[in-house]
């Protein structure tokens, strides 16, 4: 499948329109729906925004929230491998010389420092390991670009490529289809190839393997996505931000690396992901793959069955669980167990089988007539952070807070039922 197949029903405006701010502004307008238009920078390209929220994410595969949860965790437990093929949609055309300005990069809230790619993944190779992840790319010159590297396994490959001398050859691959997507957001304590699990998601979703073509520097990309671009990590550094992350608020401005662009590849008409940051797509792509490691964790210790990633936490710093707690104890051990499956979140609520934890109503509810303040709230201090929280401390700590809105196997359930 291909990112293109998921746009039905998008709003395409009758005139093109600017990727400077336009885009954005149309899609403020139109409350965030899903938008695919001509671009005046980009004669020949489209972009596509609001694709892949929440709901819809769920619809286009046919799956339920709680469902499609479950999916990722069981294909993060069975990575498969894709298929190299001779050609694929994405090696159809090339701009040449190389000039990303071409492109219909956006340039959405006018805080930030200029044109970013949002939904572009990196896919690198380094010393017999590929990783596939999601890193901000702001747009410097037409061959450059500086991403954002947060302290994961491709920062951990670019430290030991440095500390030789040596770049990192990387293929910078936007309009995947969201299988890809949702694997790229994952992130393992433990070395998986992404990819891998990509494909036991399309062999899931869709029937077949997941298509792969190798690029110029042997780098292999999916087969139909949008865009592809061979590059490489270099060894030079650049001022990166302010940026508009997914709190909504604007993320420092660090030194980071420079990605040097080699080639772009593209299919026939091409159509770009524009995500804008800090709206539902951005926080489905990068919350909904947290969610199956959460659940695990708290599987371990008790019985679980659903999680959601809540929206005033941003998608990423607070979470909802509900469990079938088997002892008095086990409220409170979820709290430890969920905090430690998604080391970024802030705070966690655990209730009962019978409330829905994507209805904010509904938890807010069973806090109200569940939780007791003093007894039921765990606060713990000096823990990790994340780096997209503009309230943690200097040394990049903070503190967290679980609240166990279930009722205890030990007590008669009957006053704690809504009859409603």
């Amino acid at each position: 499948m291909a990112f293109r197949d998921h746009l039905a029903g998008a709003h395409i405006p009758q005139e093109a329109l600017s990727c400077i701010h336009g885009l954005f502004d149309l899609s403020k307008n139109l409350n965030h729906d899903m938008i695919l238009s001509d671009i005046l920078e980009a004669p020949g390209h489209r972009a596509a925004l609001n694709v892949l929220a929440r709901d819809r994410l769920c619809a286009v595969l046919d799956v339920e929230p709680g469902e499609l949860i479950d999916i990722l965790g069981w294909a993060m437990q069975n990575p498969s491998d894709p298929v190299v093929v001779d050609s694929g949609p994405v090696l159809e055309h090339s701009i040449e010389p190389v000039d990303m300005t071409q492109l219909p990069i956006p340039h959405h809230y006018r805080e930030d420092r200029g044109r970013y790619m949002s939904a572009s993944i990196v896919i690198a190779e380094y010393q017999g390991q590929r990783n596939v992840s999601f890193h901000r790319q702001f747009l410097r010159d037409e061959s450059h670009v500086v991403a954002r590297l947060v302290p994961r396994h491709l920062r951990t490959m670019v430290d030991t490529a440095r500390s030789r001398d040596e770049t990192v050859p990387i293929a910078i691959v936007n309009g995947c289809d969201p299988v890809v997507l949702l694997a790229a957001a994952m992130s393992f304590d433990e070395h998986i190839d992404e990819l891998t699990v990509a494909n036991t998601l399309h062999s899931k979703f869709y029937g077949a393997p997941l298509p792969l073509v190798e690029l110029a520097n042997g780098i292999a990309v999916p087969a139909n996505a949008e865009y592809a671009m061979c590059a490489e990590i270099t060894l030079e550094d650049d001022l990166e931000a302010p940026y508009v992350d997914i709190t909504g608020t604007l993320d420092d401005e660090r030194i980071e690396p420079v990605f040097k662009i080699r080639s772009i590849q593209h299919r026939k008409n091409p159509i770009f992901h524009a995500l804008i940051p800090a709206e539902a797509e951005h926080k489905a792509l990068m919350g909904l793959p947290r969610a199956p490691t959460i659940k695990t964790a708290v599987a371990a210790v008790t019985e679980c069955h659903d999680v959601h990633m809540t929206e005033g936490g941003c998608g990423w710093l607070s979470a909802v669980v509900s469990i079938t707690p088997s002892s008095p104890e086990d409220g409170r051990k979820a709290i430890e167990a969920a905090l430690a499956g998604h080391r970024s979140m802030k705070m966690v609520t655990i209730v009962d089988k019978d409330i829905d934890v994507s209805d904010p109503v509904r938890v807010e509810w069973a806090m109200m007539t569940r939780w007791q303040p003093d007894r039921d709230t765990l606060i713990m201090s000096g823990q990790k952070g994340s780096s997209l929280d503009p309230s943690r401390n200097a040394d990049g700590t903070t503190g967290k807070i679980g609240y166990d809105a279930t009722i205890s196997p030990d007590e008669d359930t009957s006053p704690y039922i809504s009859v409603q």
